[in-house]
Formats: C-alpha cells, sequence, structure tokens
C-alpha cells in the first residue's frame, strides 16, 4: 500500500531511520563498552522494544507499570521503573512484577521506600533499587552530596537491597544549542562522579550507574562512571529534538499525515490533524526555540500555529504552492506525547506502508471494570 492510500490523519513510523538511529546508538554503546536500556515510554510498543533488544540494547526502563507488565510478558527485561512508588495498589504490582522478571526500582524519599518494605516484608522478597540522583531538573531525586547518607539511612529496610544511583537530565530540553545541551551533559556527570564518592565514602559499592537522555547521550557516552543510559526519544526524535541540536529533520522517523481541508484565507490553511494528533506539547522544561505544534516538512513557508482536537492551524508566511486536498507530513513537536495517542503506527519504508505497529502499552493504570 502506498501511503497516499491510508486515510489521515495516520501516524508513519519510518523503519529506515528508525533502525538507523537505533544503529547509531548502539555503535556508540559498543565503542565505548556501555549498555543502552531505553526509555520505553516514547513509542510504548512491545514490537519496537524487541526491535531495540535486536540492536543490542540489554534492559529497558519503564514510566507506567502498564509498560514493565507488557515488557515482563514478553520476556524482555531487566526492567527498571523510572518513579518511585507509594500507593498500595502499585506496590502490590512492583512486587508481583518482581517475583517473574528482574525489576529494579528507584527510590529518593525514606517514606516511599518504608512503604515499599512493609509489603516486600509480606511478601518475603527483596527489591532491588538506585537512588534517584538530582543532577539539575530539581524534580526527584537527592542532591548528589548526599547520595551517601541516603542509602545509609535506607539501611533499615532489610527488604530492599541498594543497586546503585540513577538520575535523568531532563533540563537539557531548556537547551536551544547542541553547544548548551553538551553543558547539561557535563553537569549529568559530574553530580553523578560526585554521588559515587559520597556513596564510598559511606561503604556502598554501586553496581549500577545510569542516566540518559537523547540530548546529551553523545556527549555523555564516554563518561568514566555511567555504565546505563536510558535515551528514549532517539527512536524516533522531533522537533524539540531538532531544536536543541540533537536530530536532523532526516532523524525524524515519526511523523503525521495530514490532508489540507480548508483555505479559508490566503495565508491560512486547515488541515485535519489537530492536538489529538500532535499534542500540545511545546517543550516540557522551557524550551523557547519551540513556537509552533509542528515541522511542516519540505515546507520552511508553512508554521503550525494553532490546533483545535481535531483541526491544525496552518500559517503560510511567504508564497506556498499549497492547495485543498494536498497531504503533508509533520514532524510532531513530542513524538512521545504523538505515539501515545495513537494505538497504531504505519511502519514505512519510502512511501510503501510495509505493516502496522500495535502501540500496546499506553494505560495508565490496569484496572478490572466492576461487575
Amino acid at each position: 500500500m502506498d501511503i497516499q492510500d491510508l486515510q489521515t490523519p495516520a501516524f508513519l513510523a519510518d523503519l529506515d531511520v528508525m533502525e538507523n538511529n537505533l544503529k547509531r546508538a548502539a555503535d556508540a554503546a559498543l565503542k565505548y563498552q556501555k549498555q543502552i536500556w531505553p526509555m520505553i515510554k516514547t513509542h510504548k510498543s512491545t514490537e519496537l522494544a524487541l526491535l531495540q533488544k535486536q540492536y543490542g540494547c540489554t534492559g529497558f526502563l519503564c514510566g507506567t507499570l502498564d509498560e514493565a507488565e507488557a515488557l515482563a510478558k514478553a520476556g524482555l527485561g531487566p526492567i527498571m521503573y523510572a518513579y518511585p512508588v507509594a500507593s498500595e495498589n502499585a506496590i502490590r504490582r512492583v512486587t508481583a512484577l518482581s517475583k517473574c522478571c528482574r525489576l529494579i526500582l528507584r527510590l529518593d524519599d525514606p517514606a516511599s521506600a518504608a512503604l515499599v518494605e512493609r509489603y516486600a516484608q509480606e511478601e518475603q522478597i527483596t527489591l532491588d533499587y538506585t537512588v534517584i540522583v538530582d543532577c539539575g531538573l530539581h524534580r526527584f531525586g537527592v542532591p548528589p552530596e548526599e547520595a551517601g547518607c541516603f542509602a545509609e539511612n535506607l539501611r533499615q529496610f532489610p527488604h530492599l537491597c541498594f543497586k546503585g544511583i540513577s538520575t535523568h537530565p531532563g533540563h537539557v530540553y531548556a537547551s536551544r544549542t547542541a553547544s548548551a545541551a553538551a553543558q547539561y551533559a557535563q553537569d549529568e556527570c559530574s553530580a553523578l562522579r560526585t554521588a559515587k564518592q559520597s556513596l564510598l565514602k559511606k561503604g556502598f559499592v554501586p553496581e549500577i550507574i545510569s542516566s540518559g537522555s537523547t540530548p546529551t547521550f553523545s556527549y555523555a557516552i564516554a563518561d568514566e562512571n555511567i555504565q546505563i543510559y536510558h535515551p528514549g526519544n532517539y527512536i524516533f526524535c522531533d522537533y524539540i529534538q531538532m531544536s536543541v541540536g540533537a536530530a536532523k529533520e532526516e532523524d525524524c522517523a515519526l511523523t503525521v499525515l495530514s490532508t489540507i481541508i480548508s483555505h479559508p484565507r490566503e495565508d491560512l490553511f486547515l488541515c485535519d490533524a489537530g492536538a489529538k494528533c500532535l499534542g500540545l506539547d511545546q517543550g516540557a522544561h522551557g524550551n523557547t526555540a519551540i513556537t509552533g505544534y509542528g515541522y511542516v516538512i519540505g515546507h520552511p513557508e508553512l508554521s503550525v500555529s494553532g490546533l483545535s482536537e481535531e483541526v491544525g492551524k496552518i500559517h503560510v508566511n511567504g508564497k506556498t504552492d499549497l492547495k485543498t486536498g494536498d497531504r503533508i507530513r509533520i514532524i510532531p513537536n513530542h513524538s512521545c506525547s504523538s505515539a501515545n495517542l495513537t494505538s497504531w503506527l504505519a511502519g514505512v519504508r519510502g512511501n510503501t506502508v510495509d505493516h502496522m505497529i500495535c502501540v500496546d502499552m499506553r494505560g495508565n493504570s490496569t484496572i478490572k471494570a466492576p461487575v
């Protein structure tokens, strides 16, 4: 099937571009003898997780327990869960997961650690964890210099087993250039070096030192301390990655195919891809380089200036040959958000649809409907 035969809006995943992105990261990891455990919230697809494994990934980082359970069901692991757990439901799901796969938690709060300890003791299991270190995002994490004290505090919990430290330099998305992203990577590496020294002073030898983001990956890959990297967006890339200098247009695998459905005035077209395809993300951590809601491939004169739920506003800056009925391909600002808005991606090679890819991990929590 030709992509022009698809109904729009449609989500396209360029298989050649994805494979090239994965190979580039795998080659870097092999060169420096490092491991990649990608953050799979980007694609939420068992098929694409298997593809990542094919390209050398040796573990996975999950953003939801649904993702972790799907990976465990597929026999993929080890699995690290990115965020602390504190509700009874989440902790019971974690304890169940730990019985069927290698699971590593992340902790930064003694109170949540105490809750996990209670249920681990009840189940008579030991749960592995890494200490979350704040490397500048100021979201989760203990200050690097306090990592040792935090781990020492958790010695009181015999059913929690210290494995190392983890961080996420998400504040890199405030950068607007590759050189700025490189500085964030230096901060990332420095924070983990400080945290490691803090741990060693308290008698803790970290087995795992993990970190990562797509923009800092190429700068941090040679770090002497980090062993495991967690890029997520690298499989697709997007307009935000382009804005921070981490990707070029040809590196962006995920696009939204859309039809121009109206031309109400000279400088405005309307397309059939709105917020339910492209999302409203303009950069979660203050990236002022993003001014619209996507990048229209092959049309530098166009900008996606506004979105309603099902419709996108396409403004014209200059002259264009666009007309009603034409199709355009839009690189989303944030591919993770867009992939979470669909159950299927059309895997394409060139202009041919190769096969459909199921996005099978989109839920936020698994519950049974009342009888």
